[in-house]
């Protein structure tokens, strides 16, 4: 059993007393260990060890060997979450610290694996780091679906502006339709015919290449739809198309990335989070505000600016956002339409004081996200509230 005491800090939250502090500096192949104990001591570092389960298991069972219980942390980065879930098998605490929120020192020009780890272990120590949420095995297989999604939809944009300005150069302009890529623009592209054969074949490689494109992002969409219907997080996302703006692939696509999202403790949290609130550079009693701080999850940030487009048109229930709404819960739908009429009453308000519009869906987007985490809210808890 492992012996953890509980302190108080100032301001009467519970701070966690362990017999170790450790830190750890994870890479592809190695990981550098570093401990400090309790006091004022400096921390040890304990040389590199393999980033493999087993050495970590190894670790963990030297250092608690009588029982201690460790607080073990290491920076979030591209070796995902394996060392987190390796150390809570072993019944230990493990904190994986958000790197943009690490104190650092304006004059330590010096950087290394067994400094990092030496900083992590003192830093957790003296409670300055600040951890990130860190998903279930499933929550993070619907992320990496949602954004693998979300890269094939890239290339396909990619391809297809790559597509049009070969057209552009060489003077074939469609004057059919306004839209491309219906079906009439592809019979018009069939029928091109370039000047030199080369061309010819490069303008015949690019349509080849959107077709493939395209069919991967069916594909994609389809496996959401698919691992959907087994998501825990299902009921959250079918409320959240009750929003205007907010469909399948986005909904899917906000839960995977936030998770539960009823965690953050007001909307102000979840606003803040996204980096959709103004920076500020206050003193002297004067406020000085400026743009959004654009820190924290910029993919969420960005689905939630697209949906906030869609509310400079009047309020109203159209027939598709009813469809699209019909699996929500009576709560969510009708928080939906409250957001539907104060945002878009909102964003005319904004339009008629003469703002930018880039500014008026920043501002439109940001309170798009308080709606959306009172539906998850009320989802969640009415799910908490029937044990399922």
């Amino acid at each position: 059993m492992h012996v953890k005491a509980q302190s108080h800090n100032q301001g009467g939250q519970v701070v966690e007393d362990y017999s170790a502090y450790v830190g750890l500096d994870v890479h592809k192949e190695m990981i550098a260990v570093a401990v400090a104990y309790p006091g004022r001591s400096e921390p040890t570092s304990l040389g590199n060890i393999p980033n493999t389960k087993k050495s970590v298991v190894r670790l963990i069972g030297r250092l608690s060997a009588h029982g201690e219980a460790l607080g073990v942390c290491y920076e979030a980065g591209p070796c995902g979450y394996e060392v987190y879930r390796w150390v809570k098998e072993q019944n230990q605490d493990c904190m994986v610290v958000a790197p943009s929120k690490i104190p650092r020192k304006a004059g330590d020009r010096v950087k290394t694996d067994r400094k990092d780890a030496l900083k992590l272990a003192l830093l957790h120590r003296s409670g300055e780091l600040t951890a990130v949420w860190v998903p279930d095995e499933e929550q993070e297989a619907m992320r990496d679906l949602s954004r693998a999604r979300e890269e094939m939809k890239r290339v396909e944009l990619g391809i297809k502006q790559r597509l049009g300005a070969l057209l552009l150069r060489n003077g074939k302009r469609y004057t059919a339709g306004k839209s491309k890529w219906t079906q009439r623009f592809n019979r018009w592209l069939a029928d091109v015919k370039m000047e030199q054969a080369v061309q010819q074949i490069v303008l015949e490689e690019y349509v080849d290449a959107v077709k493939q494109a395209e069919e991967r992002v069916r594909g994609l969409d389809e496996e959401l739809r698919r691992a959907l219907e087994s998501w825990t997080m299902k009921p959250v996302v079918e409320s959240l198309m009750a929003l205007r703006g907010v469909k399948l692939v986005t909904g899917i696509s906000l839960v995977a990335e936030l998770g539960d999202i009823s965690r953050f403790d007001s909307p102000r949290q979840l606003m803040s989070f996204v980096g959709l609130v103004p920076s500020e550079h206050s003193s002297s009693g004067k406020p000085n505000r400026g743009g959004i701080t654009k820190t924290g999850n910029g993919r969420v940030r960005r689905l939630l600016v697209e949906a906030a487009w869609c509310y400079r048109f009047p309020a109203r229930r159209s027939s598709h956002l009813q469809k699209k709404a019909e699996k929500a819960t009576k709560e969510a739908q009708a928080i939906a339409w409250k957001g539907q009429k104060r945002l878009c009453h909102r964003y005319q308000v904004l339009l008629r004081a003469g703002k930018v519009q880039g500014k008026i869906t920043a501002a439109i987007a940001r309170e798009l996200s308080g709606f959306v985490w009172a539906i998850a809210c009320e989802v969640m808890g009415s799910q908490r509230a029937s044990g399922s």
